[in-house]
């Protein structure tokens, strides 16, 4: 740690998209958490959503607050990468935040649902998807009924709902097992800076050494 005390690293000039989802329990959202402020490189889309501020929250910390009419009007602008409704509300991921920060060379990490994970594959085929979950199912009941601020009803529905979103751990890059907490963050910045290191994020270095390669050759010719 220097300076500031966040670890730092080279990235590309192009950042990556990072999903990550989870088990509600898994501690998907202290990984991030322990992300944002151990590196520097990471930006946290917050999600917009159309339900009133509860008491302490923050416009554009805890979410992005609008009216129906203007999440709506995002939306036929195209303006949201994915978005769902529930409970009555909007909730969505604003595109012209991630795709700034991206362009910045930031790693942005949306913390969002399993469905909207392949929303947002489809239209960022290089994001990089990641499912964090407890190392058990005991392990992951247990830490939901550690909270102590849930009914048993509400517990019972959260591990109903895990064996629906189980399904869809396949359609992940990675799993991530959250059994210790700091070697889980930094498990998933190995991934995320490895993720650098793929074709996809090179072109431009790609570009540039067949042309190298093809400059030397006719160099050699003349």
């Amino acid at each position: 740690m220097t300076g500031s005390g966040k670890e730092k690293y080279m990235a590309d000039k192009q950042g990556t998209l990072i999903v990550i989802s989870g088990f509600s329990g898994a501690g998907k959202g202290t990984v991030v958490k322990k992300l944002i402020e151990q590196y520097d490189n990471y930006a946290l889309s917050v999600s917009m959503t159309t339900r009133a501020p509860r008491p302490g929250e923050v416009d554009g910390v805890a979410y992005h607050f609008s009216t129906d009419e203007e999440f709506e009007k995002i939306i036929a602008e195209g303006g949201m990468i994915e978005y769902a409704g529930y409970c009555g509300h909007y909730y969505g991921t604003p595109r012209a935040f991630v795709e700034e920060k991206l362009a910045e060379g930031k790693d942005v990490i949306l913390e969002i649902e399993i469905q909207g994970a392949q929303k947002v594959r489809r239209q960022f085929p290089n994001a990089v998807l990641l499912f964090v979950t407890a190392p058990s199912a005991a392990v992951l009941h247990q830490r939901l009924t550690g909270r102590g601020t849930e009914t048993e009803d509400v517990i019972r529905k959260r591990m109903w709902r895990a064996v629906d979103e189980s399904e869809g751990i396949d359609s992940y890059d990675y799993i991530v097992i959250n059994d210790d907490l700091e070697e889980c963050v930094k498990l998933v910045h190995g991934i995320v800076t490895v993720s650098h290191a793929r074709p996809s994020q090179n072109q431009e270095f790609i570009k540039t050494i067949r042309q190298e390669l093809k400059d030397i050759l006719k160099g050699e010719e003349q």
